[in-house]
């Protein structure tokens, strides 16, 4: 076990932090995988950078990478409305359970919002809407893994980003919809 401020066996994700519409992101690259995309703001702030580093065992070292560079043309695309999917490989750093949470995530359409509810039933375990919702919130890769696309029955629900991310996210999505089905 290594003590605080030992550095890691050599694992590192680069980091680089970008401004967006909703607020502003920490990207992360480990070994040409995608495995943070998340807010510096918000209520998860720090908790999910600090889960993937224990996870891979890895630093965060301030850099750049292709891979972040294709990331941040990608999210820059996705915010102007001209993308809907996102290429990039990515690095889970969850339970078995939060990665069938996060799979699903992607399924969702673009544009498109479920309930906590219909995510439980999705993964195959109806009653399990409080334990998807942890799995949401526990999403370090916001955006490309969409877990913003996740209401509450009653409303817009929490986000780890805040609702105002949430709600800058949505309001993309749909009106880049709008725009795109109307063009056809």
């Amino acid at each position: 076990m290594k003590s605080p401020g030992e550095p890691c066996r050599g694992n590192v994700v680069l980091v680089r932090r970008i401004p967006s519409p909703a607020g502003e992101l920490m990207l992360g690259d480990f070994r040409g995988e995608v495995a943070l995309c998340d807010w510096t703001e918000g209520r998860r702030r720090g908790a999910n950078a600090r889960r993937v580093q224990r996870t891979l065992d890895a630093a965060f070292e301030e850099g750049d990478s292709p891979l972040l560079r294709r990331l941040r043309e990608e999210l820059g695309e996705y915010f102007a409305g001209r993308r809907r999917a996102f290429d990039l490989p990515v690095r889970y750093t969850g339970t078995p359970f939060e990665a069938r949470v996060w799979d699903e995530l992607r399924r969702i359409p673009y544009g498109g919002t479920i309930t906590y509810g219909e995510l439980a039933r999705r993964v195959g375990n109806p009653s399990a809407a409080r334990a998807v919702a942890g799995a949401n919130a526990r999403n370090p890769i916001s955006i490309l893994v969409p877990c913003h696309r996740v209401v509450a029955a009653g409303g817009p629900g929490g986000y780890g980003g805040g609702l105002a991310a949430k709600r800058t996210l949505l309001a993309v999505e749909r009106s880049a919809a709008g725009r795109m089905t109307k063009d056809v």
